[in-house]
């Protein structure tokens, strides 16, 4: 998860401490920030869009989603009041971006693979989507006070957030490095990027394991990461571009959506962003004893089995962040 500095491009030869982030805070900044940061909309993001293309990707209004068909049998595990209701009402963040969710070329309608899989449990459920864009906090006010049903918006599974709220989950957490088309080299751990030049977010969990990583490699005696910092998702693209920096470490959905649009980087190396100890995982959050996680999660194994889940993480560049199957309140982002 990320936060936006105010500065601007820095380096850093010698790594600083680690930052002391708690998992609530890693994952209360919107990812969607953190996946997008400063990117407006999929054109300004990538410079490449045409019409209602970005690439290959789709960013007009008329989106064609993927759609499901209803299961009586999973419909049936909907508490009444749900059922006969016909809706879904559906948080979303208003600070994302592309290709979590942002807005389409018409500036009004909401698009992206978090409202495309809410549909797709919707339509299983037998229900119709009731979106809602909120800012990232009253997400979960809108959970606490029953505003929304359930919030599809990038939110990690934490064992704090466990305490209030349940989770089915949808997709794994991840960051990766991005690098130019041409480049030969891979990254599995630490002494792949000793001596390199890469780039991140500062106040970021992904800062926070690249420092980790240099840290490493000087104990280890190889050279540390010469890390810069950069205020803009536009400005590391165009370093990366001139050769200035070797590669750039985000959030795997920017960066898959970056690969996929601009058709000049390619991701070279992922990762948990939880770390090496435990595999980060994104879910659909309710409100703990709703009695609608078991409904979401029996809807997204239906999905994942019938080929229409792969079929939308595919459309957004997705796929490296699929999941076999949906856990229930699976192991979470520790307290720290």
């Amino acid at each position: 998860m990320s936060s936006r500095s105010p500065r601007g491009p820095r380096s850093v030869r010698r790594p600083r401490r680690a930052l002391v982030l708690s998992a609530a805070a890693l994952v209360a900044a919107p990812l969607l920030a953190a996946c997008g940061g400063d990117s407006d909309a999929a054109s300004s993001a990538t410079g490449q869009a045409k019409g209602d293309k970005a690439g290959g990707i789709n960013i007009g209004p008329d989106q064609n989603r993927v759609r499901g068909t209803k299961d009586e049998k999973i419909a049936a595990l909907l508490p009444d009041g749900i059922r006969e209701s016909g809706l879904l009402r559906t948080g979303l963040g208003a600070d994302s971006s592309p290709p979590l969710g942002f807005f389409a070329t018409d500036d009004k309608t909401r698009i992206g693979s978090e409202i495309d899989i809410a549909t797709l449990v919707a339509d299983t459920l037998g229900l119709k989507v009731k979106p809602q864009t909120v800012s990232w906090e009253n997400l979960f006010v809108g959970l606490d006070s029953g505003k929304f049903d359930a919030v599809f918006s990038n939110v990690t599974v934490t064992e704090e957030r466990k305490e209030k709220y349940d989770f089915a989950t949808y997709r794994l957490d991840n960051i990766a490095f991005e690098a130019k088309k041409d480049a030969d080299w891979k990254i599995t751990g630490p002494k792949d990027v000793a001596g390199r030049t890469i780039s991140v977010s500062s106040g970021t969990n992904q800062e926070r394991i690249l420092i980790d990583w240099s840290e490493q490699n000087e104990k280890a005696g190889r050279k540390p990461v010469d890390i810069k910092y950069f205020q803009k998702d536009t400005d590391y693209y165009l370093a990366l571009q001139s050769g200035r920096i070797d590669g750039h470490l985000g959030p795997y959905p920017t960066v898959a959506y970056h690969v996929a649009t601009s058709g000049q980087t390619k991701v070279v190396g992922s990762l948990s962003g939880a770390g090496d100890a435990l595999q980060g995982k994104i879910a659909a959050t309710t409100k703990k004893g709703s009695g609608l996680v078991d409904a979401y999660a029996a809807a997204l194994d239906h999905v994942i089995a019938d080929g229409s889940y792969a079929k939308v993480l595919k459309r957004w560049g997705l796929s490296g962040e699929a999941v076999k199957k949906s856990e229930v309140n699976p192991e979470g982002l520790p307290r720290t």
